[in-house]
């Protein structure tokens, strides 16, 4: 048994096809089926159900391939472990960051990094929090850059800033001439939000549902961009609340219905996060270095009420 024949088993496991598995392995079909063939011959078991379309692992076959993951990926944690003694900030890493951070935030540090890290091959994907925490769990993420706290005790979490939620309110609402908002002042009926799914949207849920009880029922309009949120809300059609880092590359005319919370102003806690496992300390390190410095000359709030990115169980 192979490192390699394990990986490739990963690989079909995960492409559902011996075909595209090979393409992401940078073998030939032929060469990867044999490896899959030999090992399965060696463990006198069938890990993949070949007649089904797309593949299937058989049962045996599943608990196979979550030890395999075990063991490939502790196998690239050797290399790790040499780059970390070395002190040597390089190589490959895969960062997920969630989408309502990915836009303002990202522009901010990546030029930084790259300069001060060239030998750093960032991957970076935009994904949900569930996503990332799979990917984590899983092996397929180093990092990533969410909401917390996130209460996984698999994950490890480094606190990066403090966000806080800003008041986008049109004209025509019946809080536009308030100076400053309370958050008992809310309410969830004429608050549009993003869809299902975002971290910040069930932020914005607990924060309405503290003072109110309202139920999911009576949300009227949902979109899956702040951008939208903000053209719907400059309609009309009701207030909507933004992170503060959004507020920063919004038009002049836009700015003048941003307004900001009485003290302790409500935020979320943005993080690094990662598995408790992990050894590339030094590149998270390196992140939340730049990310510090950067982040510093941004956002200057400190009295803050951290809002949970959970959702509220039903």
């Amino acid at each position: 048994m192979t490192i390699t024949q394990l990986y490739y088993v990963l690989a079909v496991a995960e492409n559902q096809n011996f075909t595209k598995a090979a393409e992401k392995c940078f073998v030939t079909q032929p060469t990867l089926s044999m490896q899959i063939q030999k090992l399965e011959d060696q463990l006198d078991v069938q890990i993949f159900d070949r007649t089904k379309k797309p593949i299937e692992l058989t049962d045996v076959g599943k608990k196979i391939v979550t030890q395999a993951r075990n063991i490939v990926n502790e196998s690239y944690r050797i290399q790790d472990i040499v780059d970390q003694q070395k002190g040597f900030i390089g190589g490959e890493f895969k960062l997920g960051i969630i989408p309502t951070i990915m836009p303002t935030l990202l522009p901010m540090f990546l030029n930084n990094f790259i300069k001060k890290h060239p030998k750093v091959k960032l991957k970076i994907e935009e994904l949900t929090t569930e996503e990332i925490i799979s990917r984590i769990n899983d092996g397929h993420l180093d990092a990533a850059i969410a909401a917390t706290p996130l209460e996984d005790e698999n994950i490890k979490e480094r606190v990066l800033y403090f966000e806080p939620f800003v008041g986008y309110i049109p004209g025509n609402h019946r809080l536009h001439d308030h100076k400053k908002i309370d958050v008992s002042e809310l309410d969830i009926d004429d608050m549009l939000l993003l869809e299902d799914g975002h971290c910040f949207r069930d932020g914005v849920i607990n924060l309405c549902k503290a003072f109110k009880n309202q139920t999911d029922d009576q949300f009227q309009l949902e979109s899956g961009s702040i951008e939208t949120l903000i053209k719907l809300s400059n309609e009309g059609l009701g207030m909507t609340l933004l992170p503060y880092l959004h507020t920063l590359d919004i038009n002049d005319k836009e700015k003048e219905n941003l307004h900001h919370f009485n003290e302790p102003s409500p935020a979320r806690e943005v993080s690094i996060i990662y598995h408790k496992s992990e050894l590339k300390m030094q590149i998270i390190e390196a992140l939340q270095d730049v990310i510090s410095g950067v982040i510093r000359g941004a956002i200057a709030f400190q009295n803050v009420n951290i809002i949970s990115p959970l959702p509220i169980p039903k």
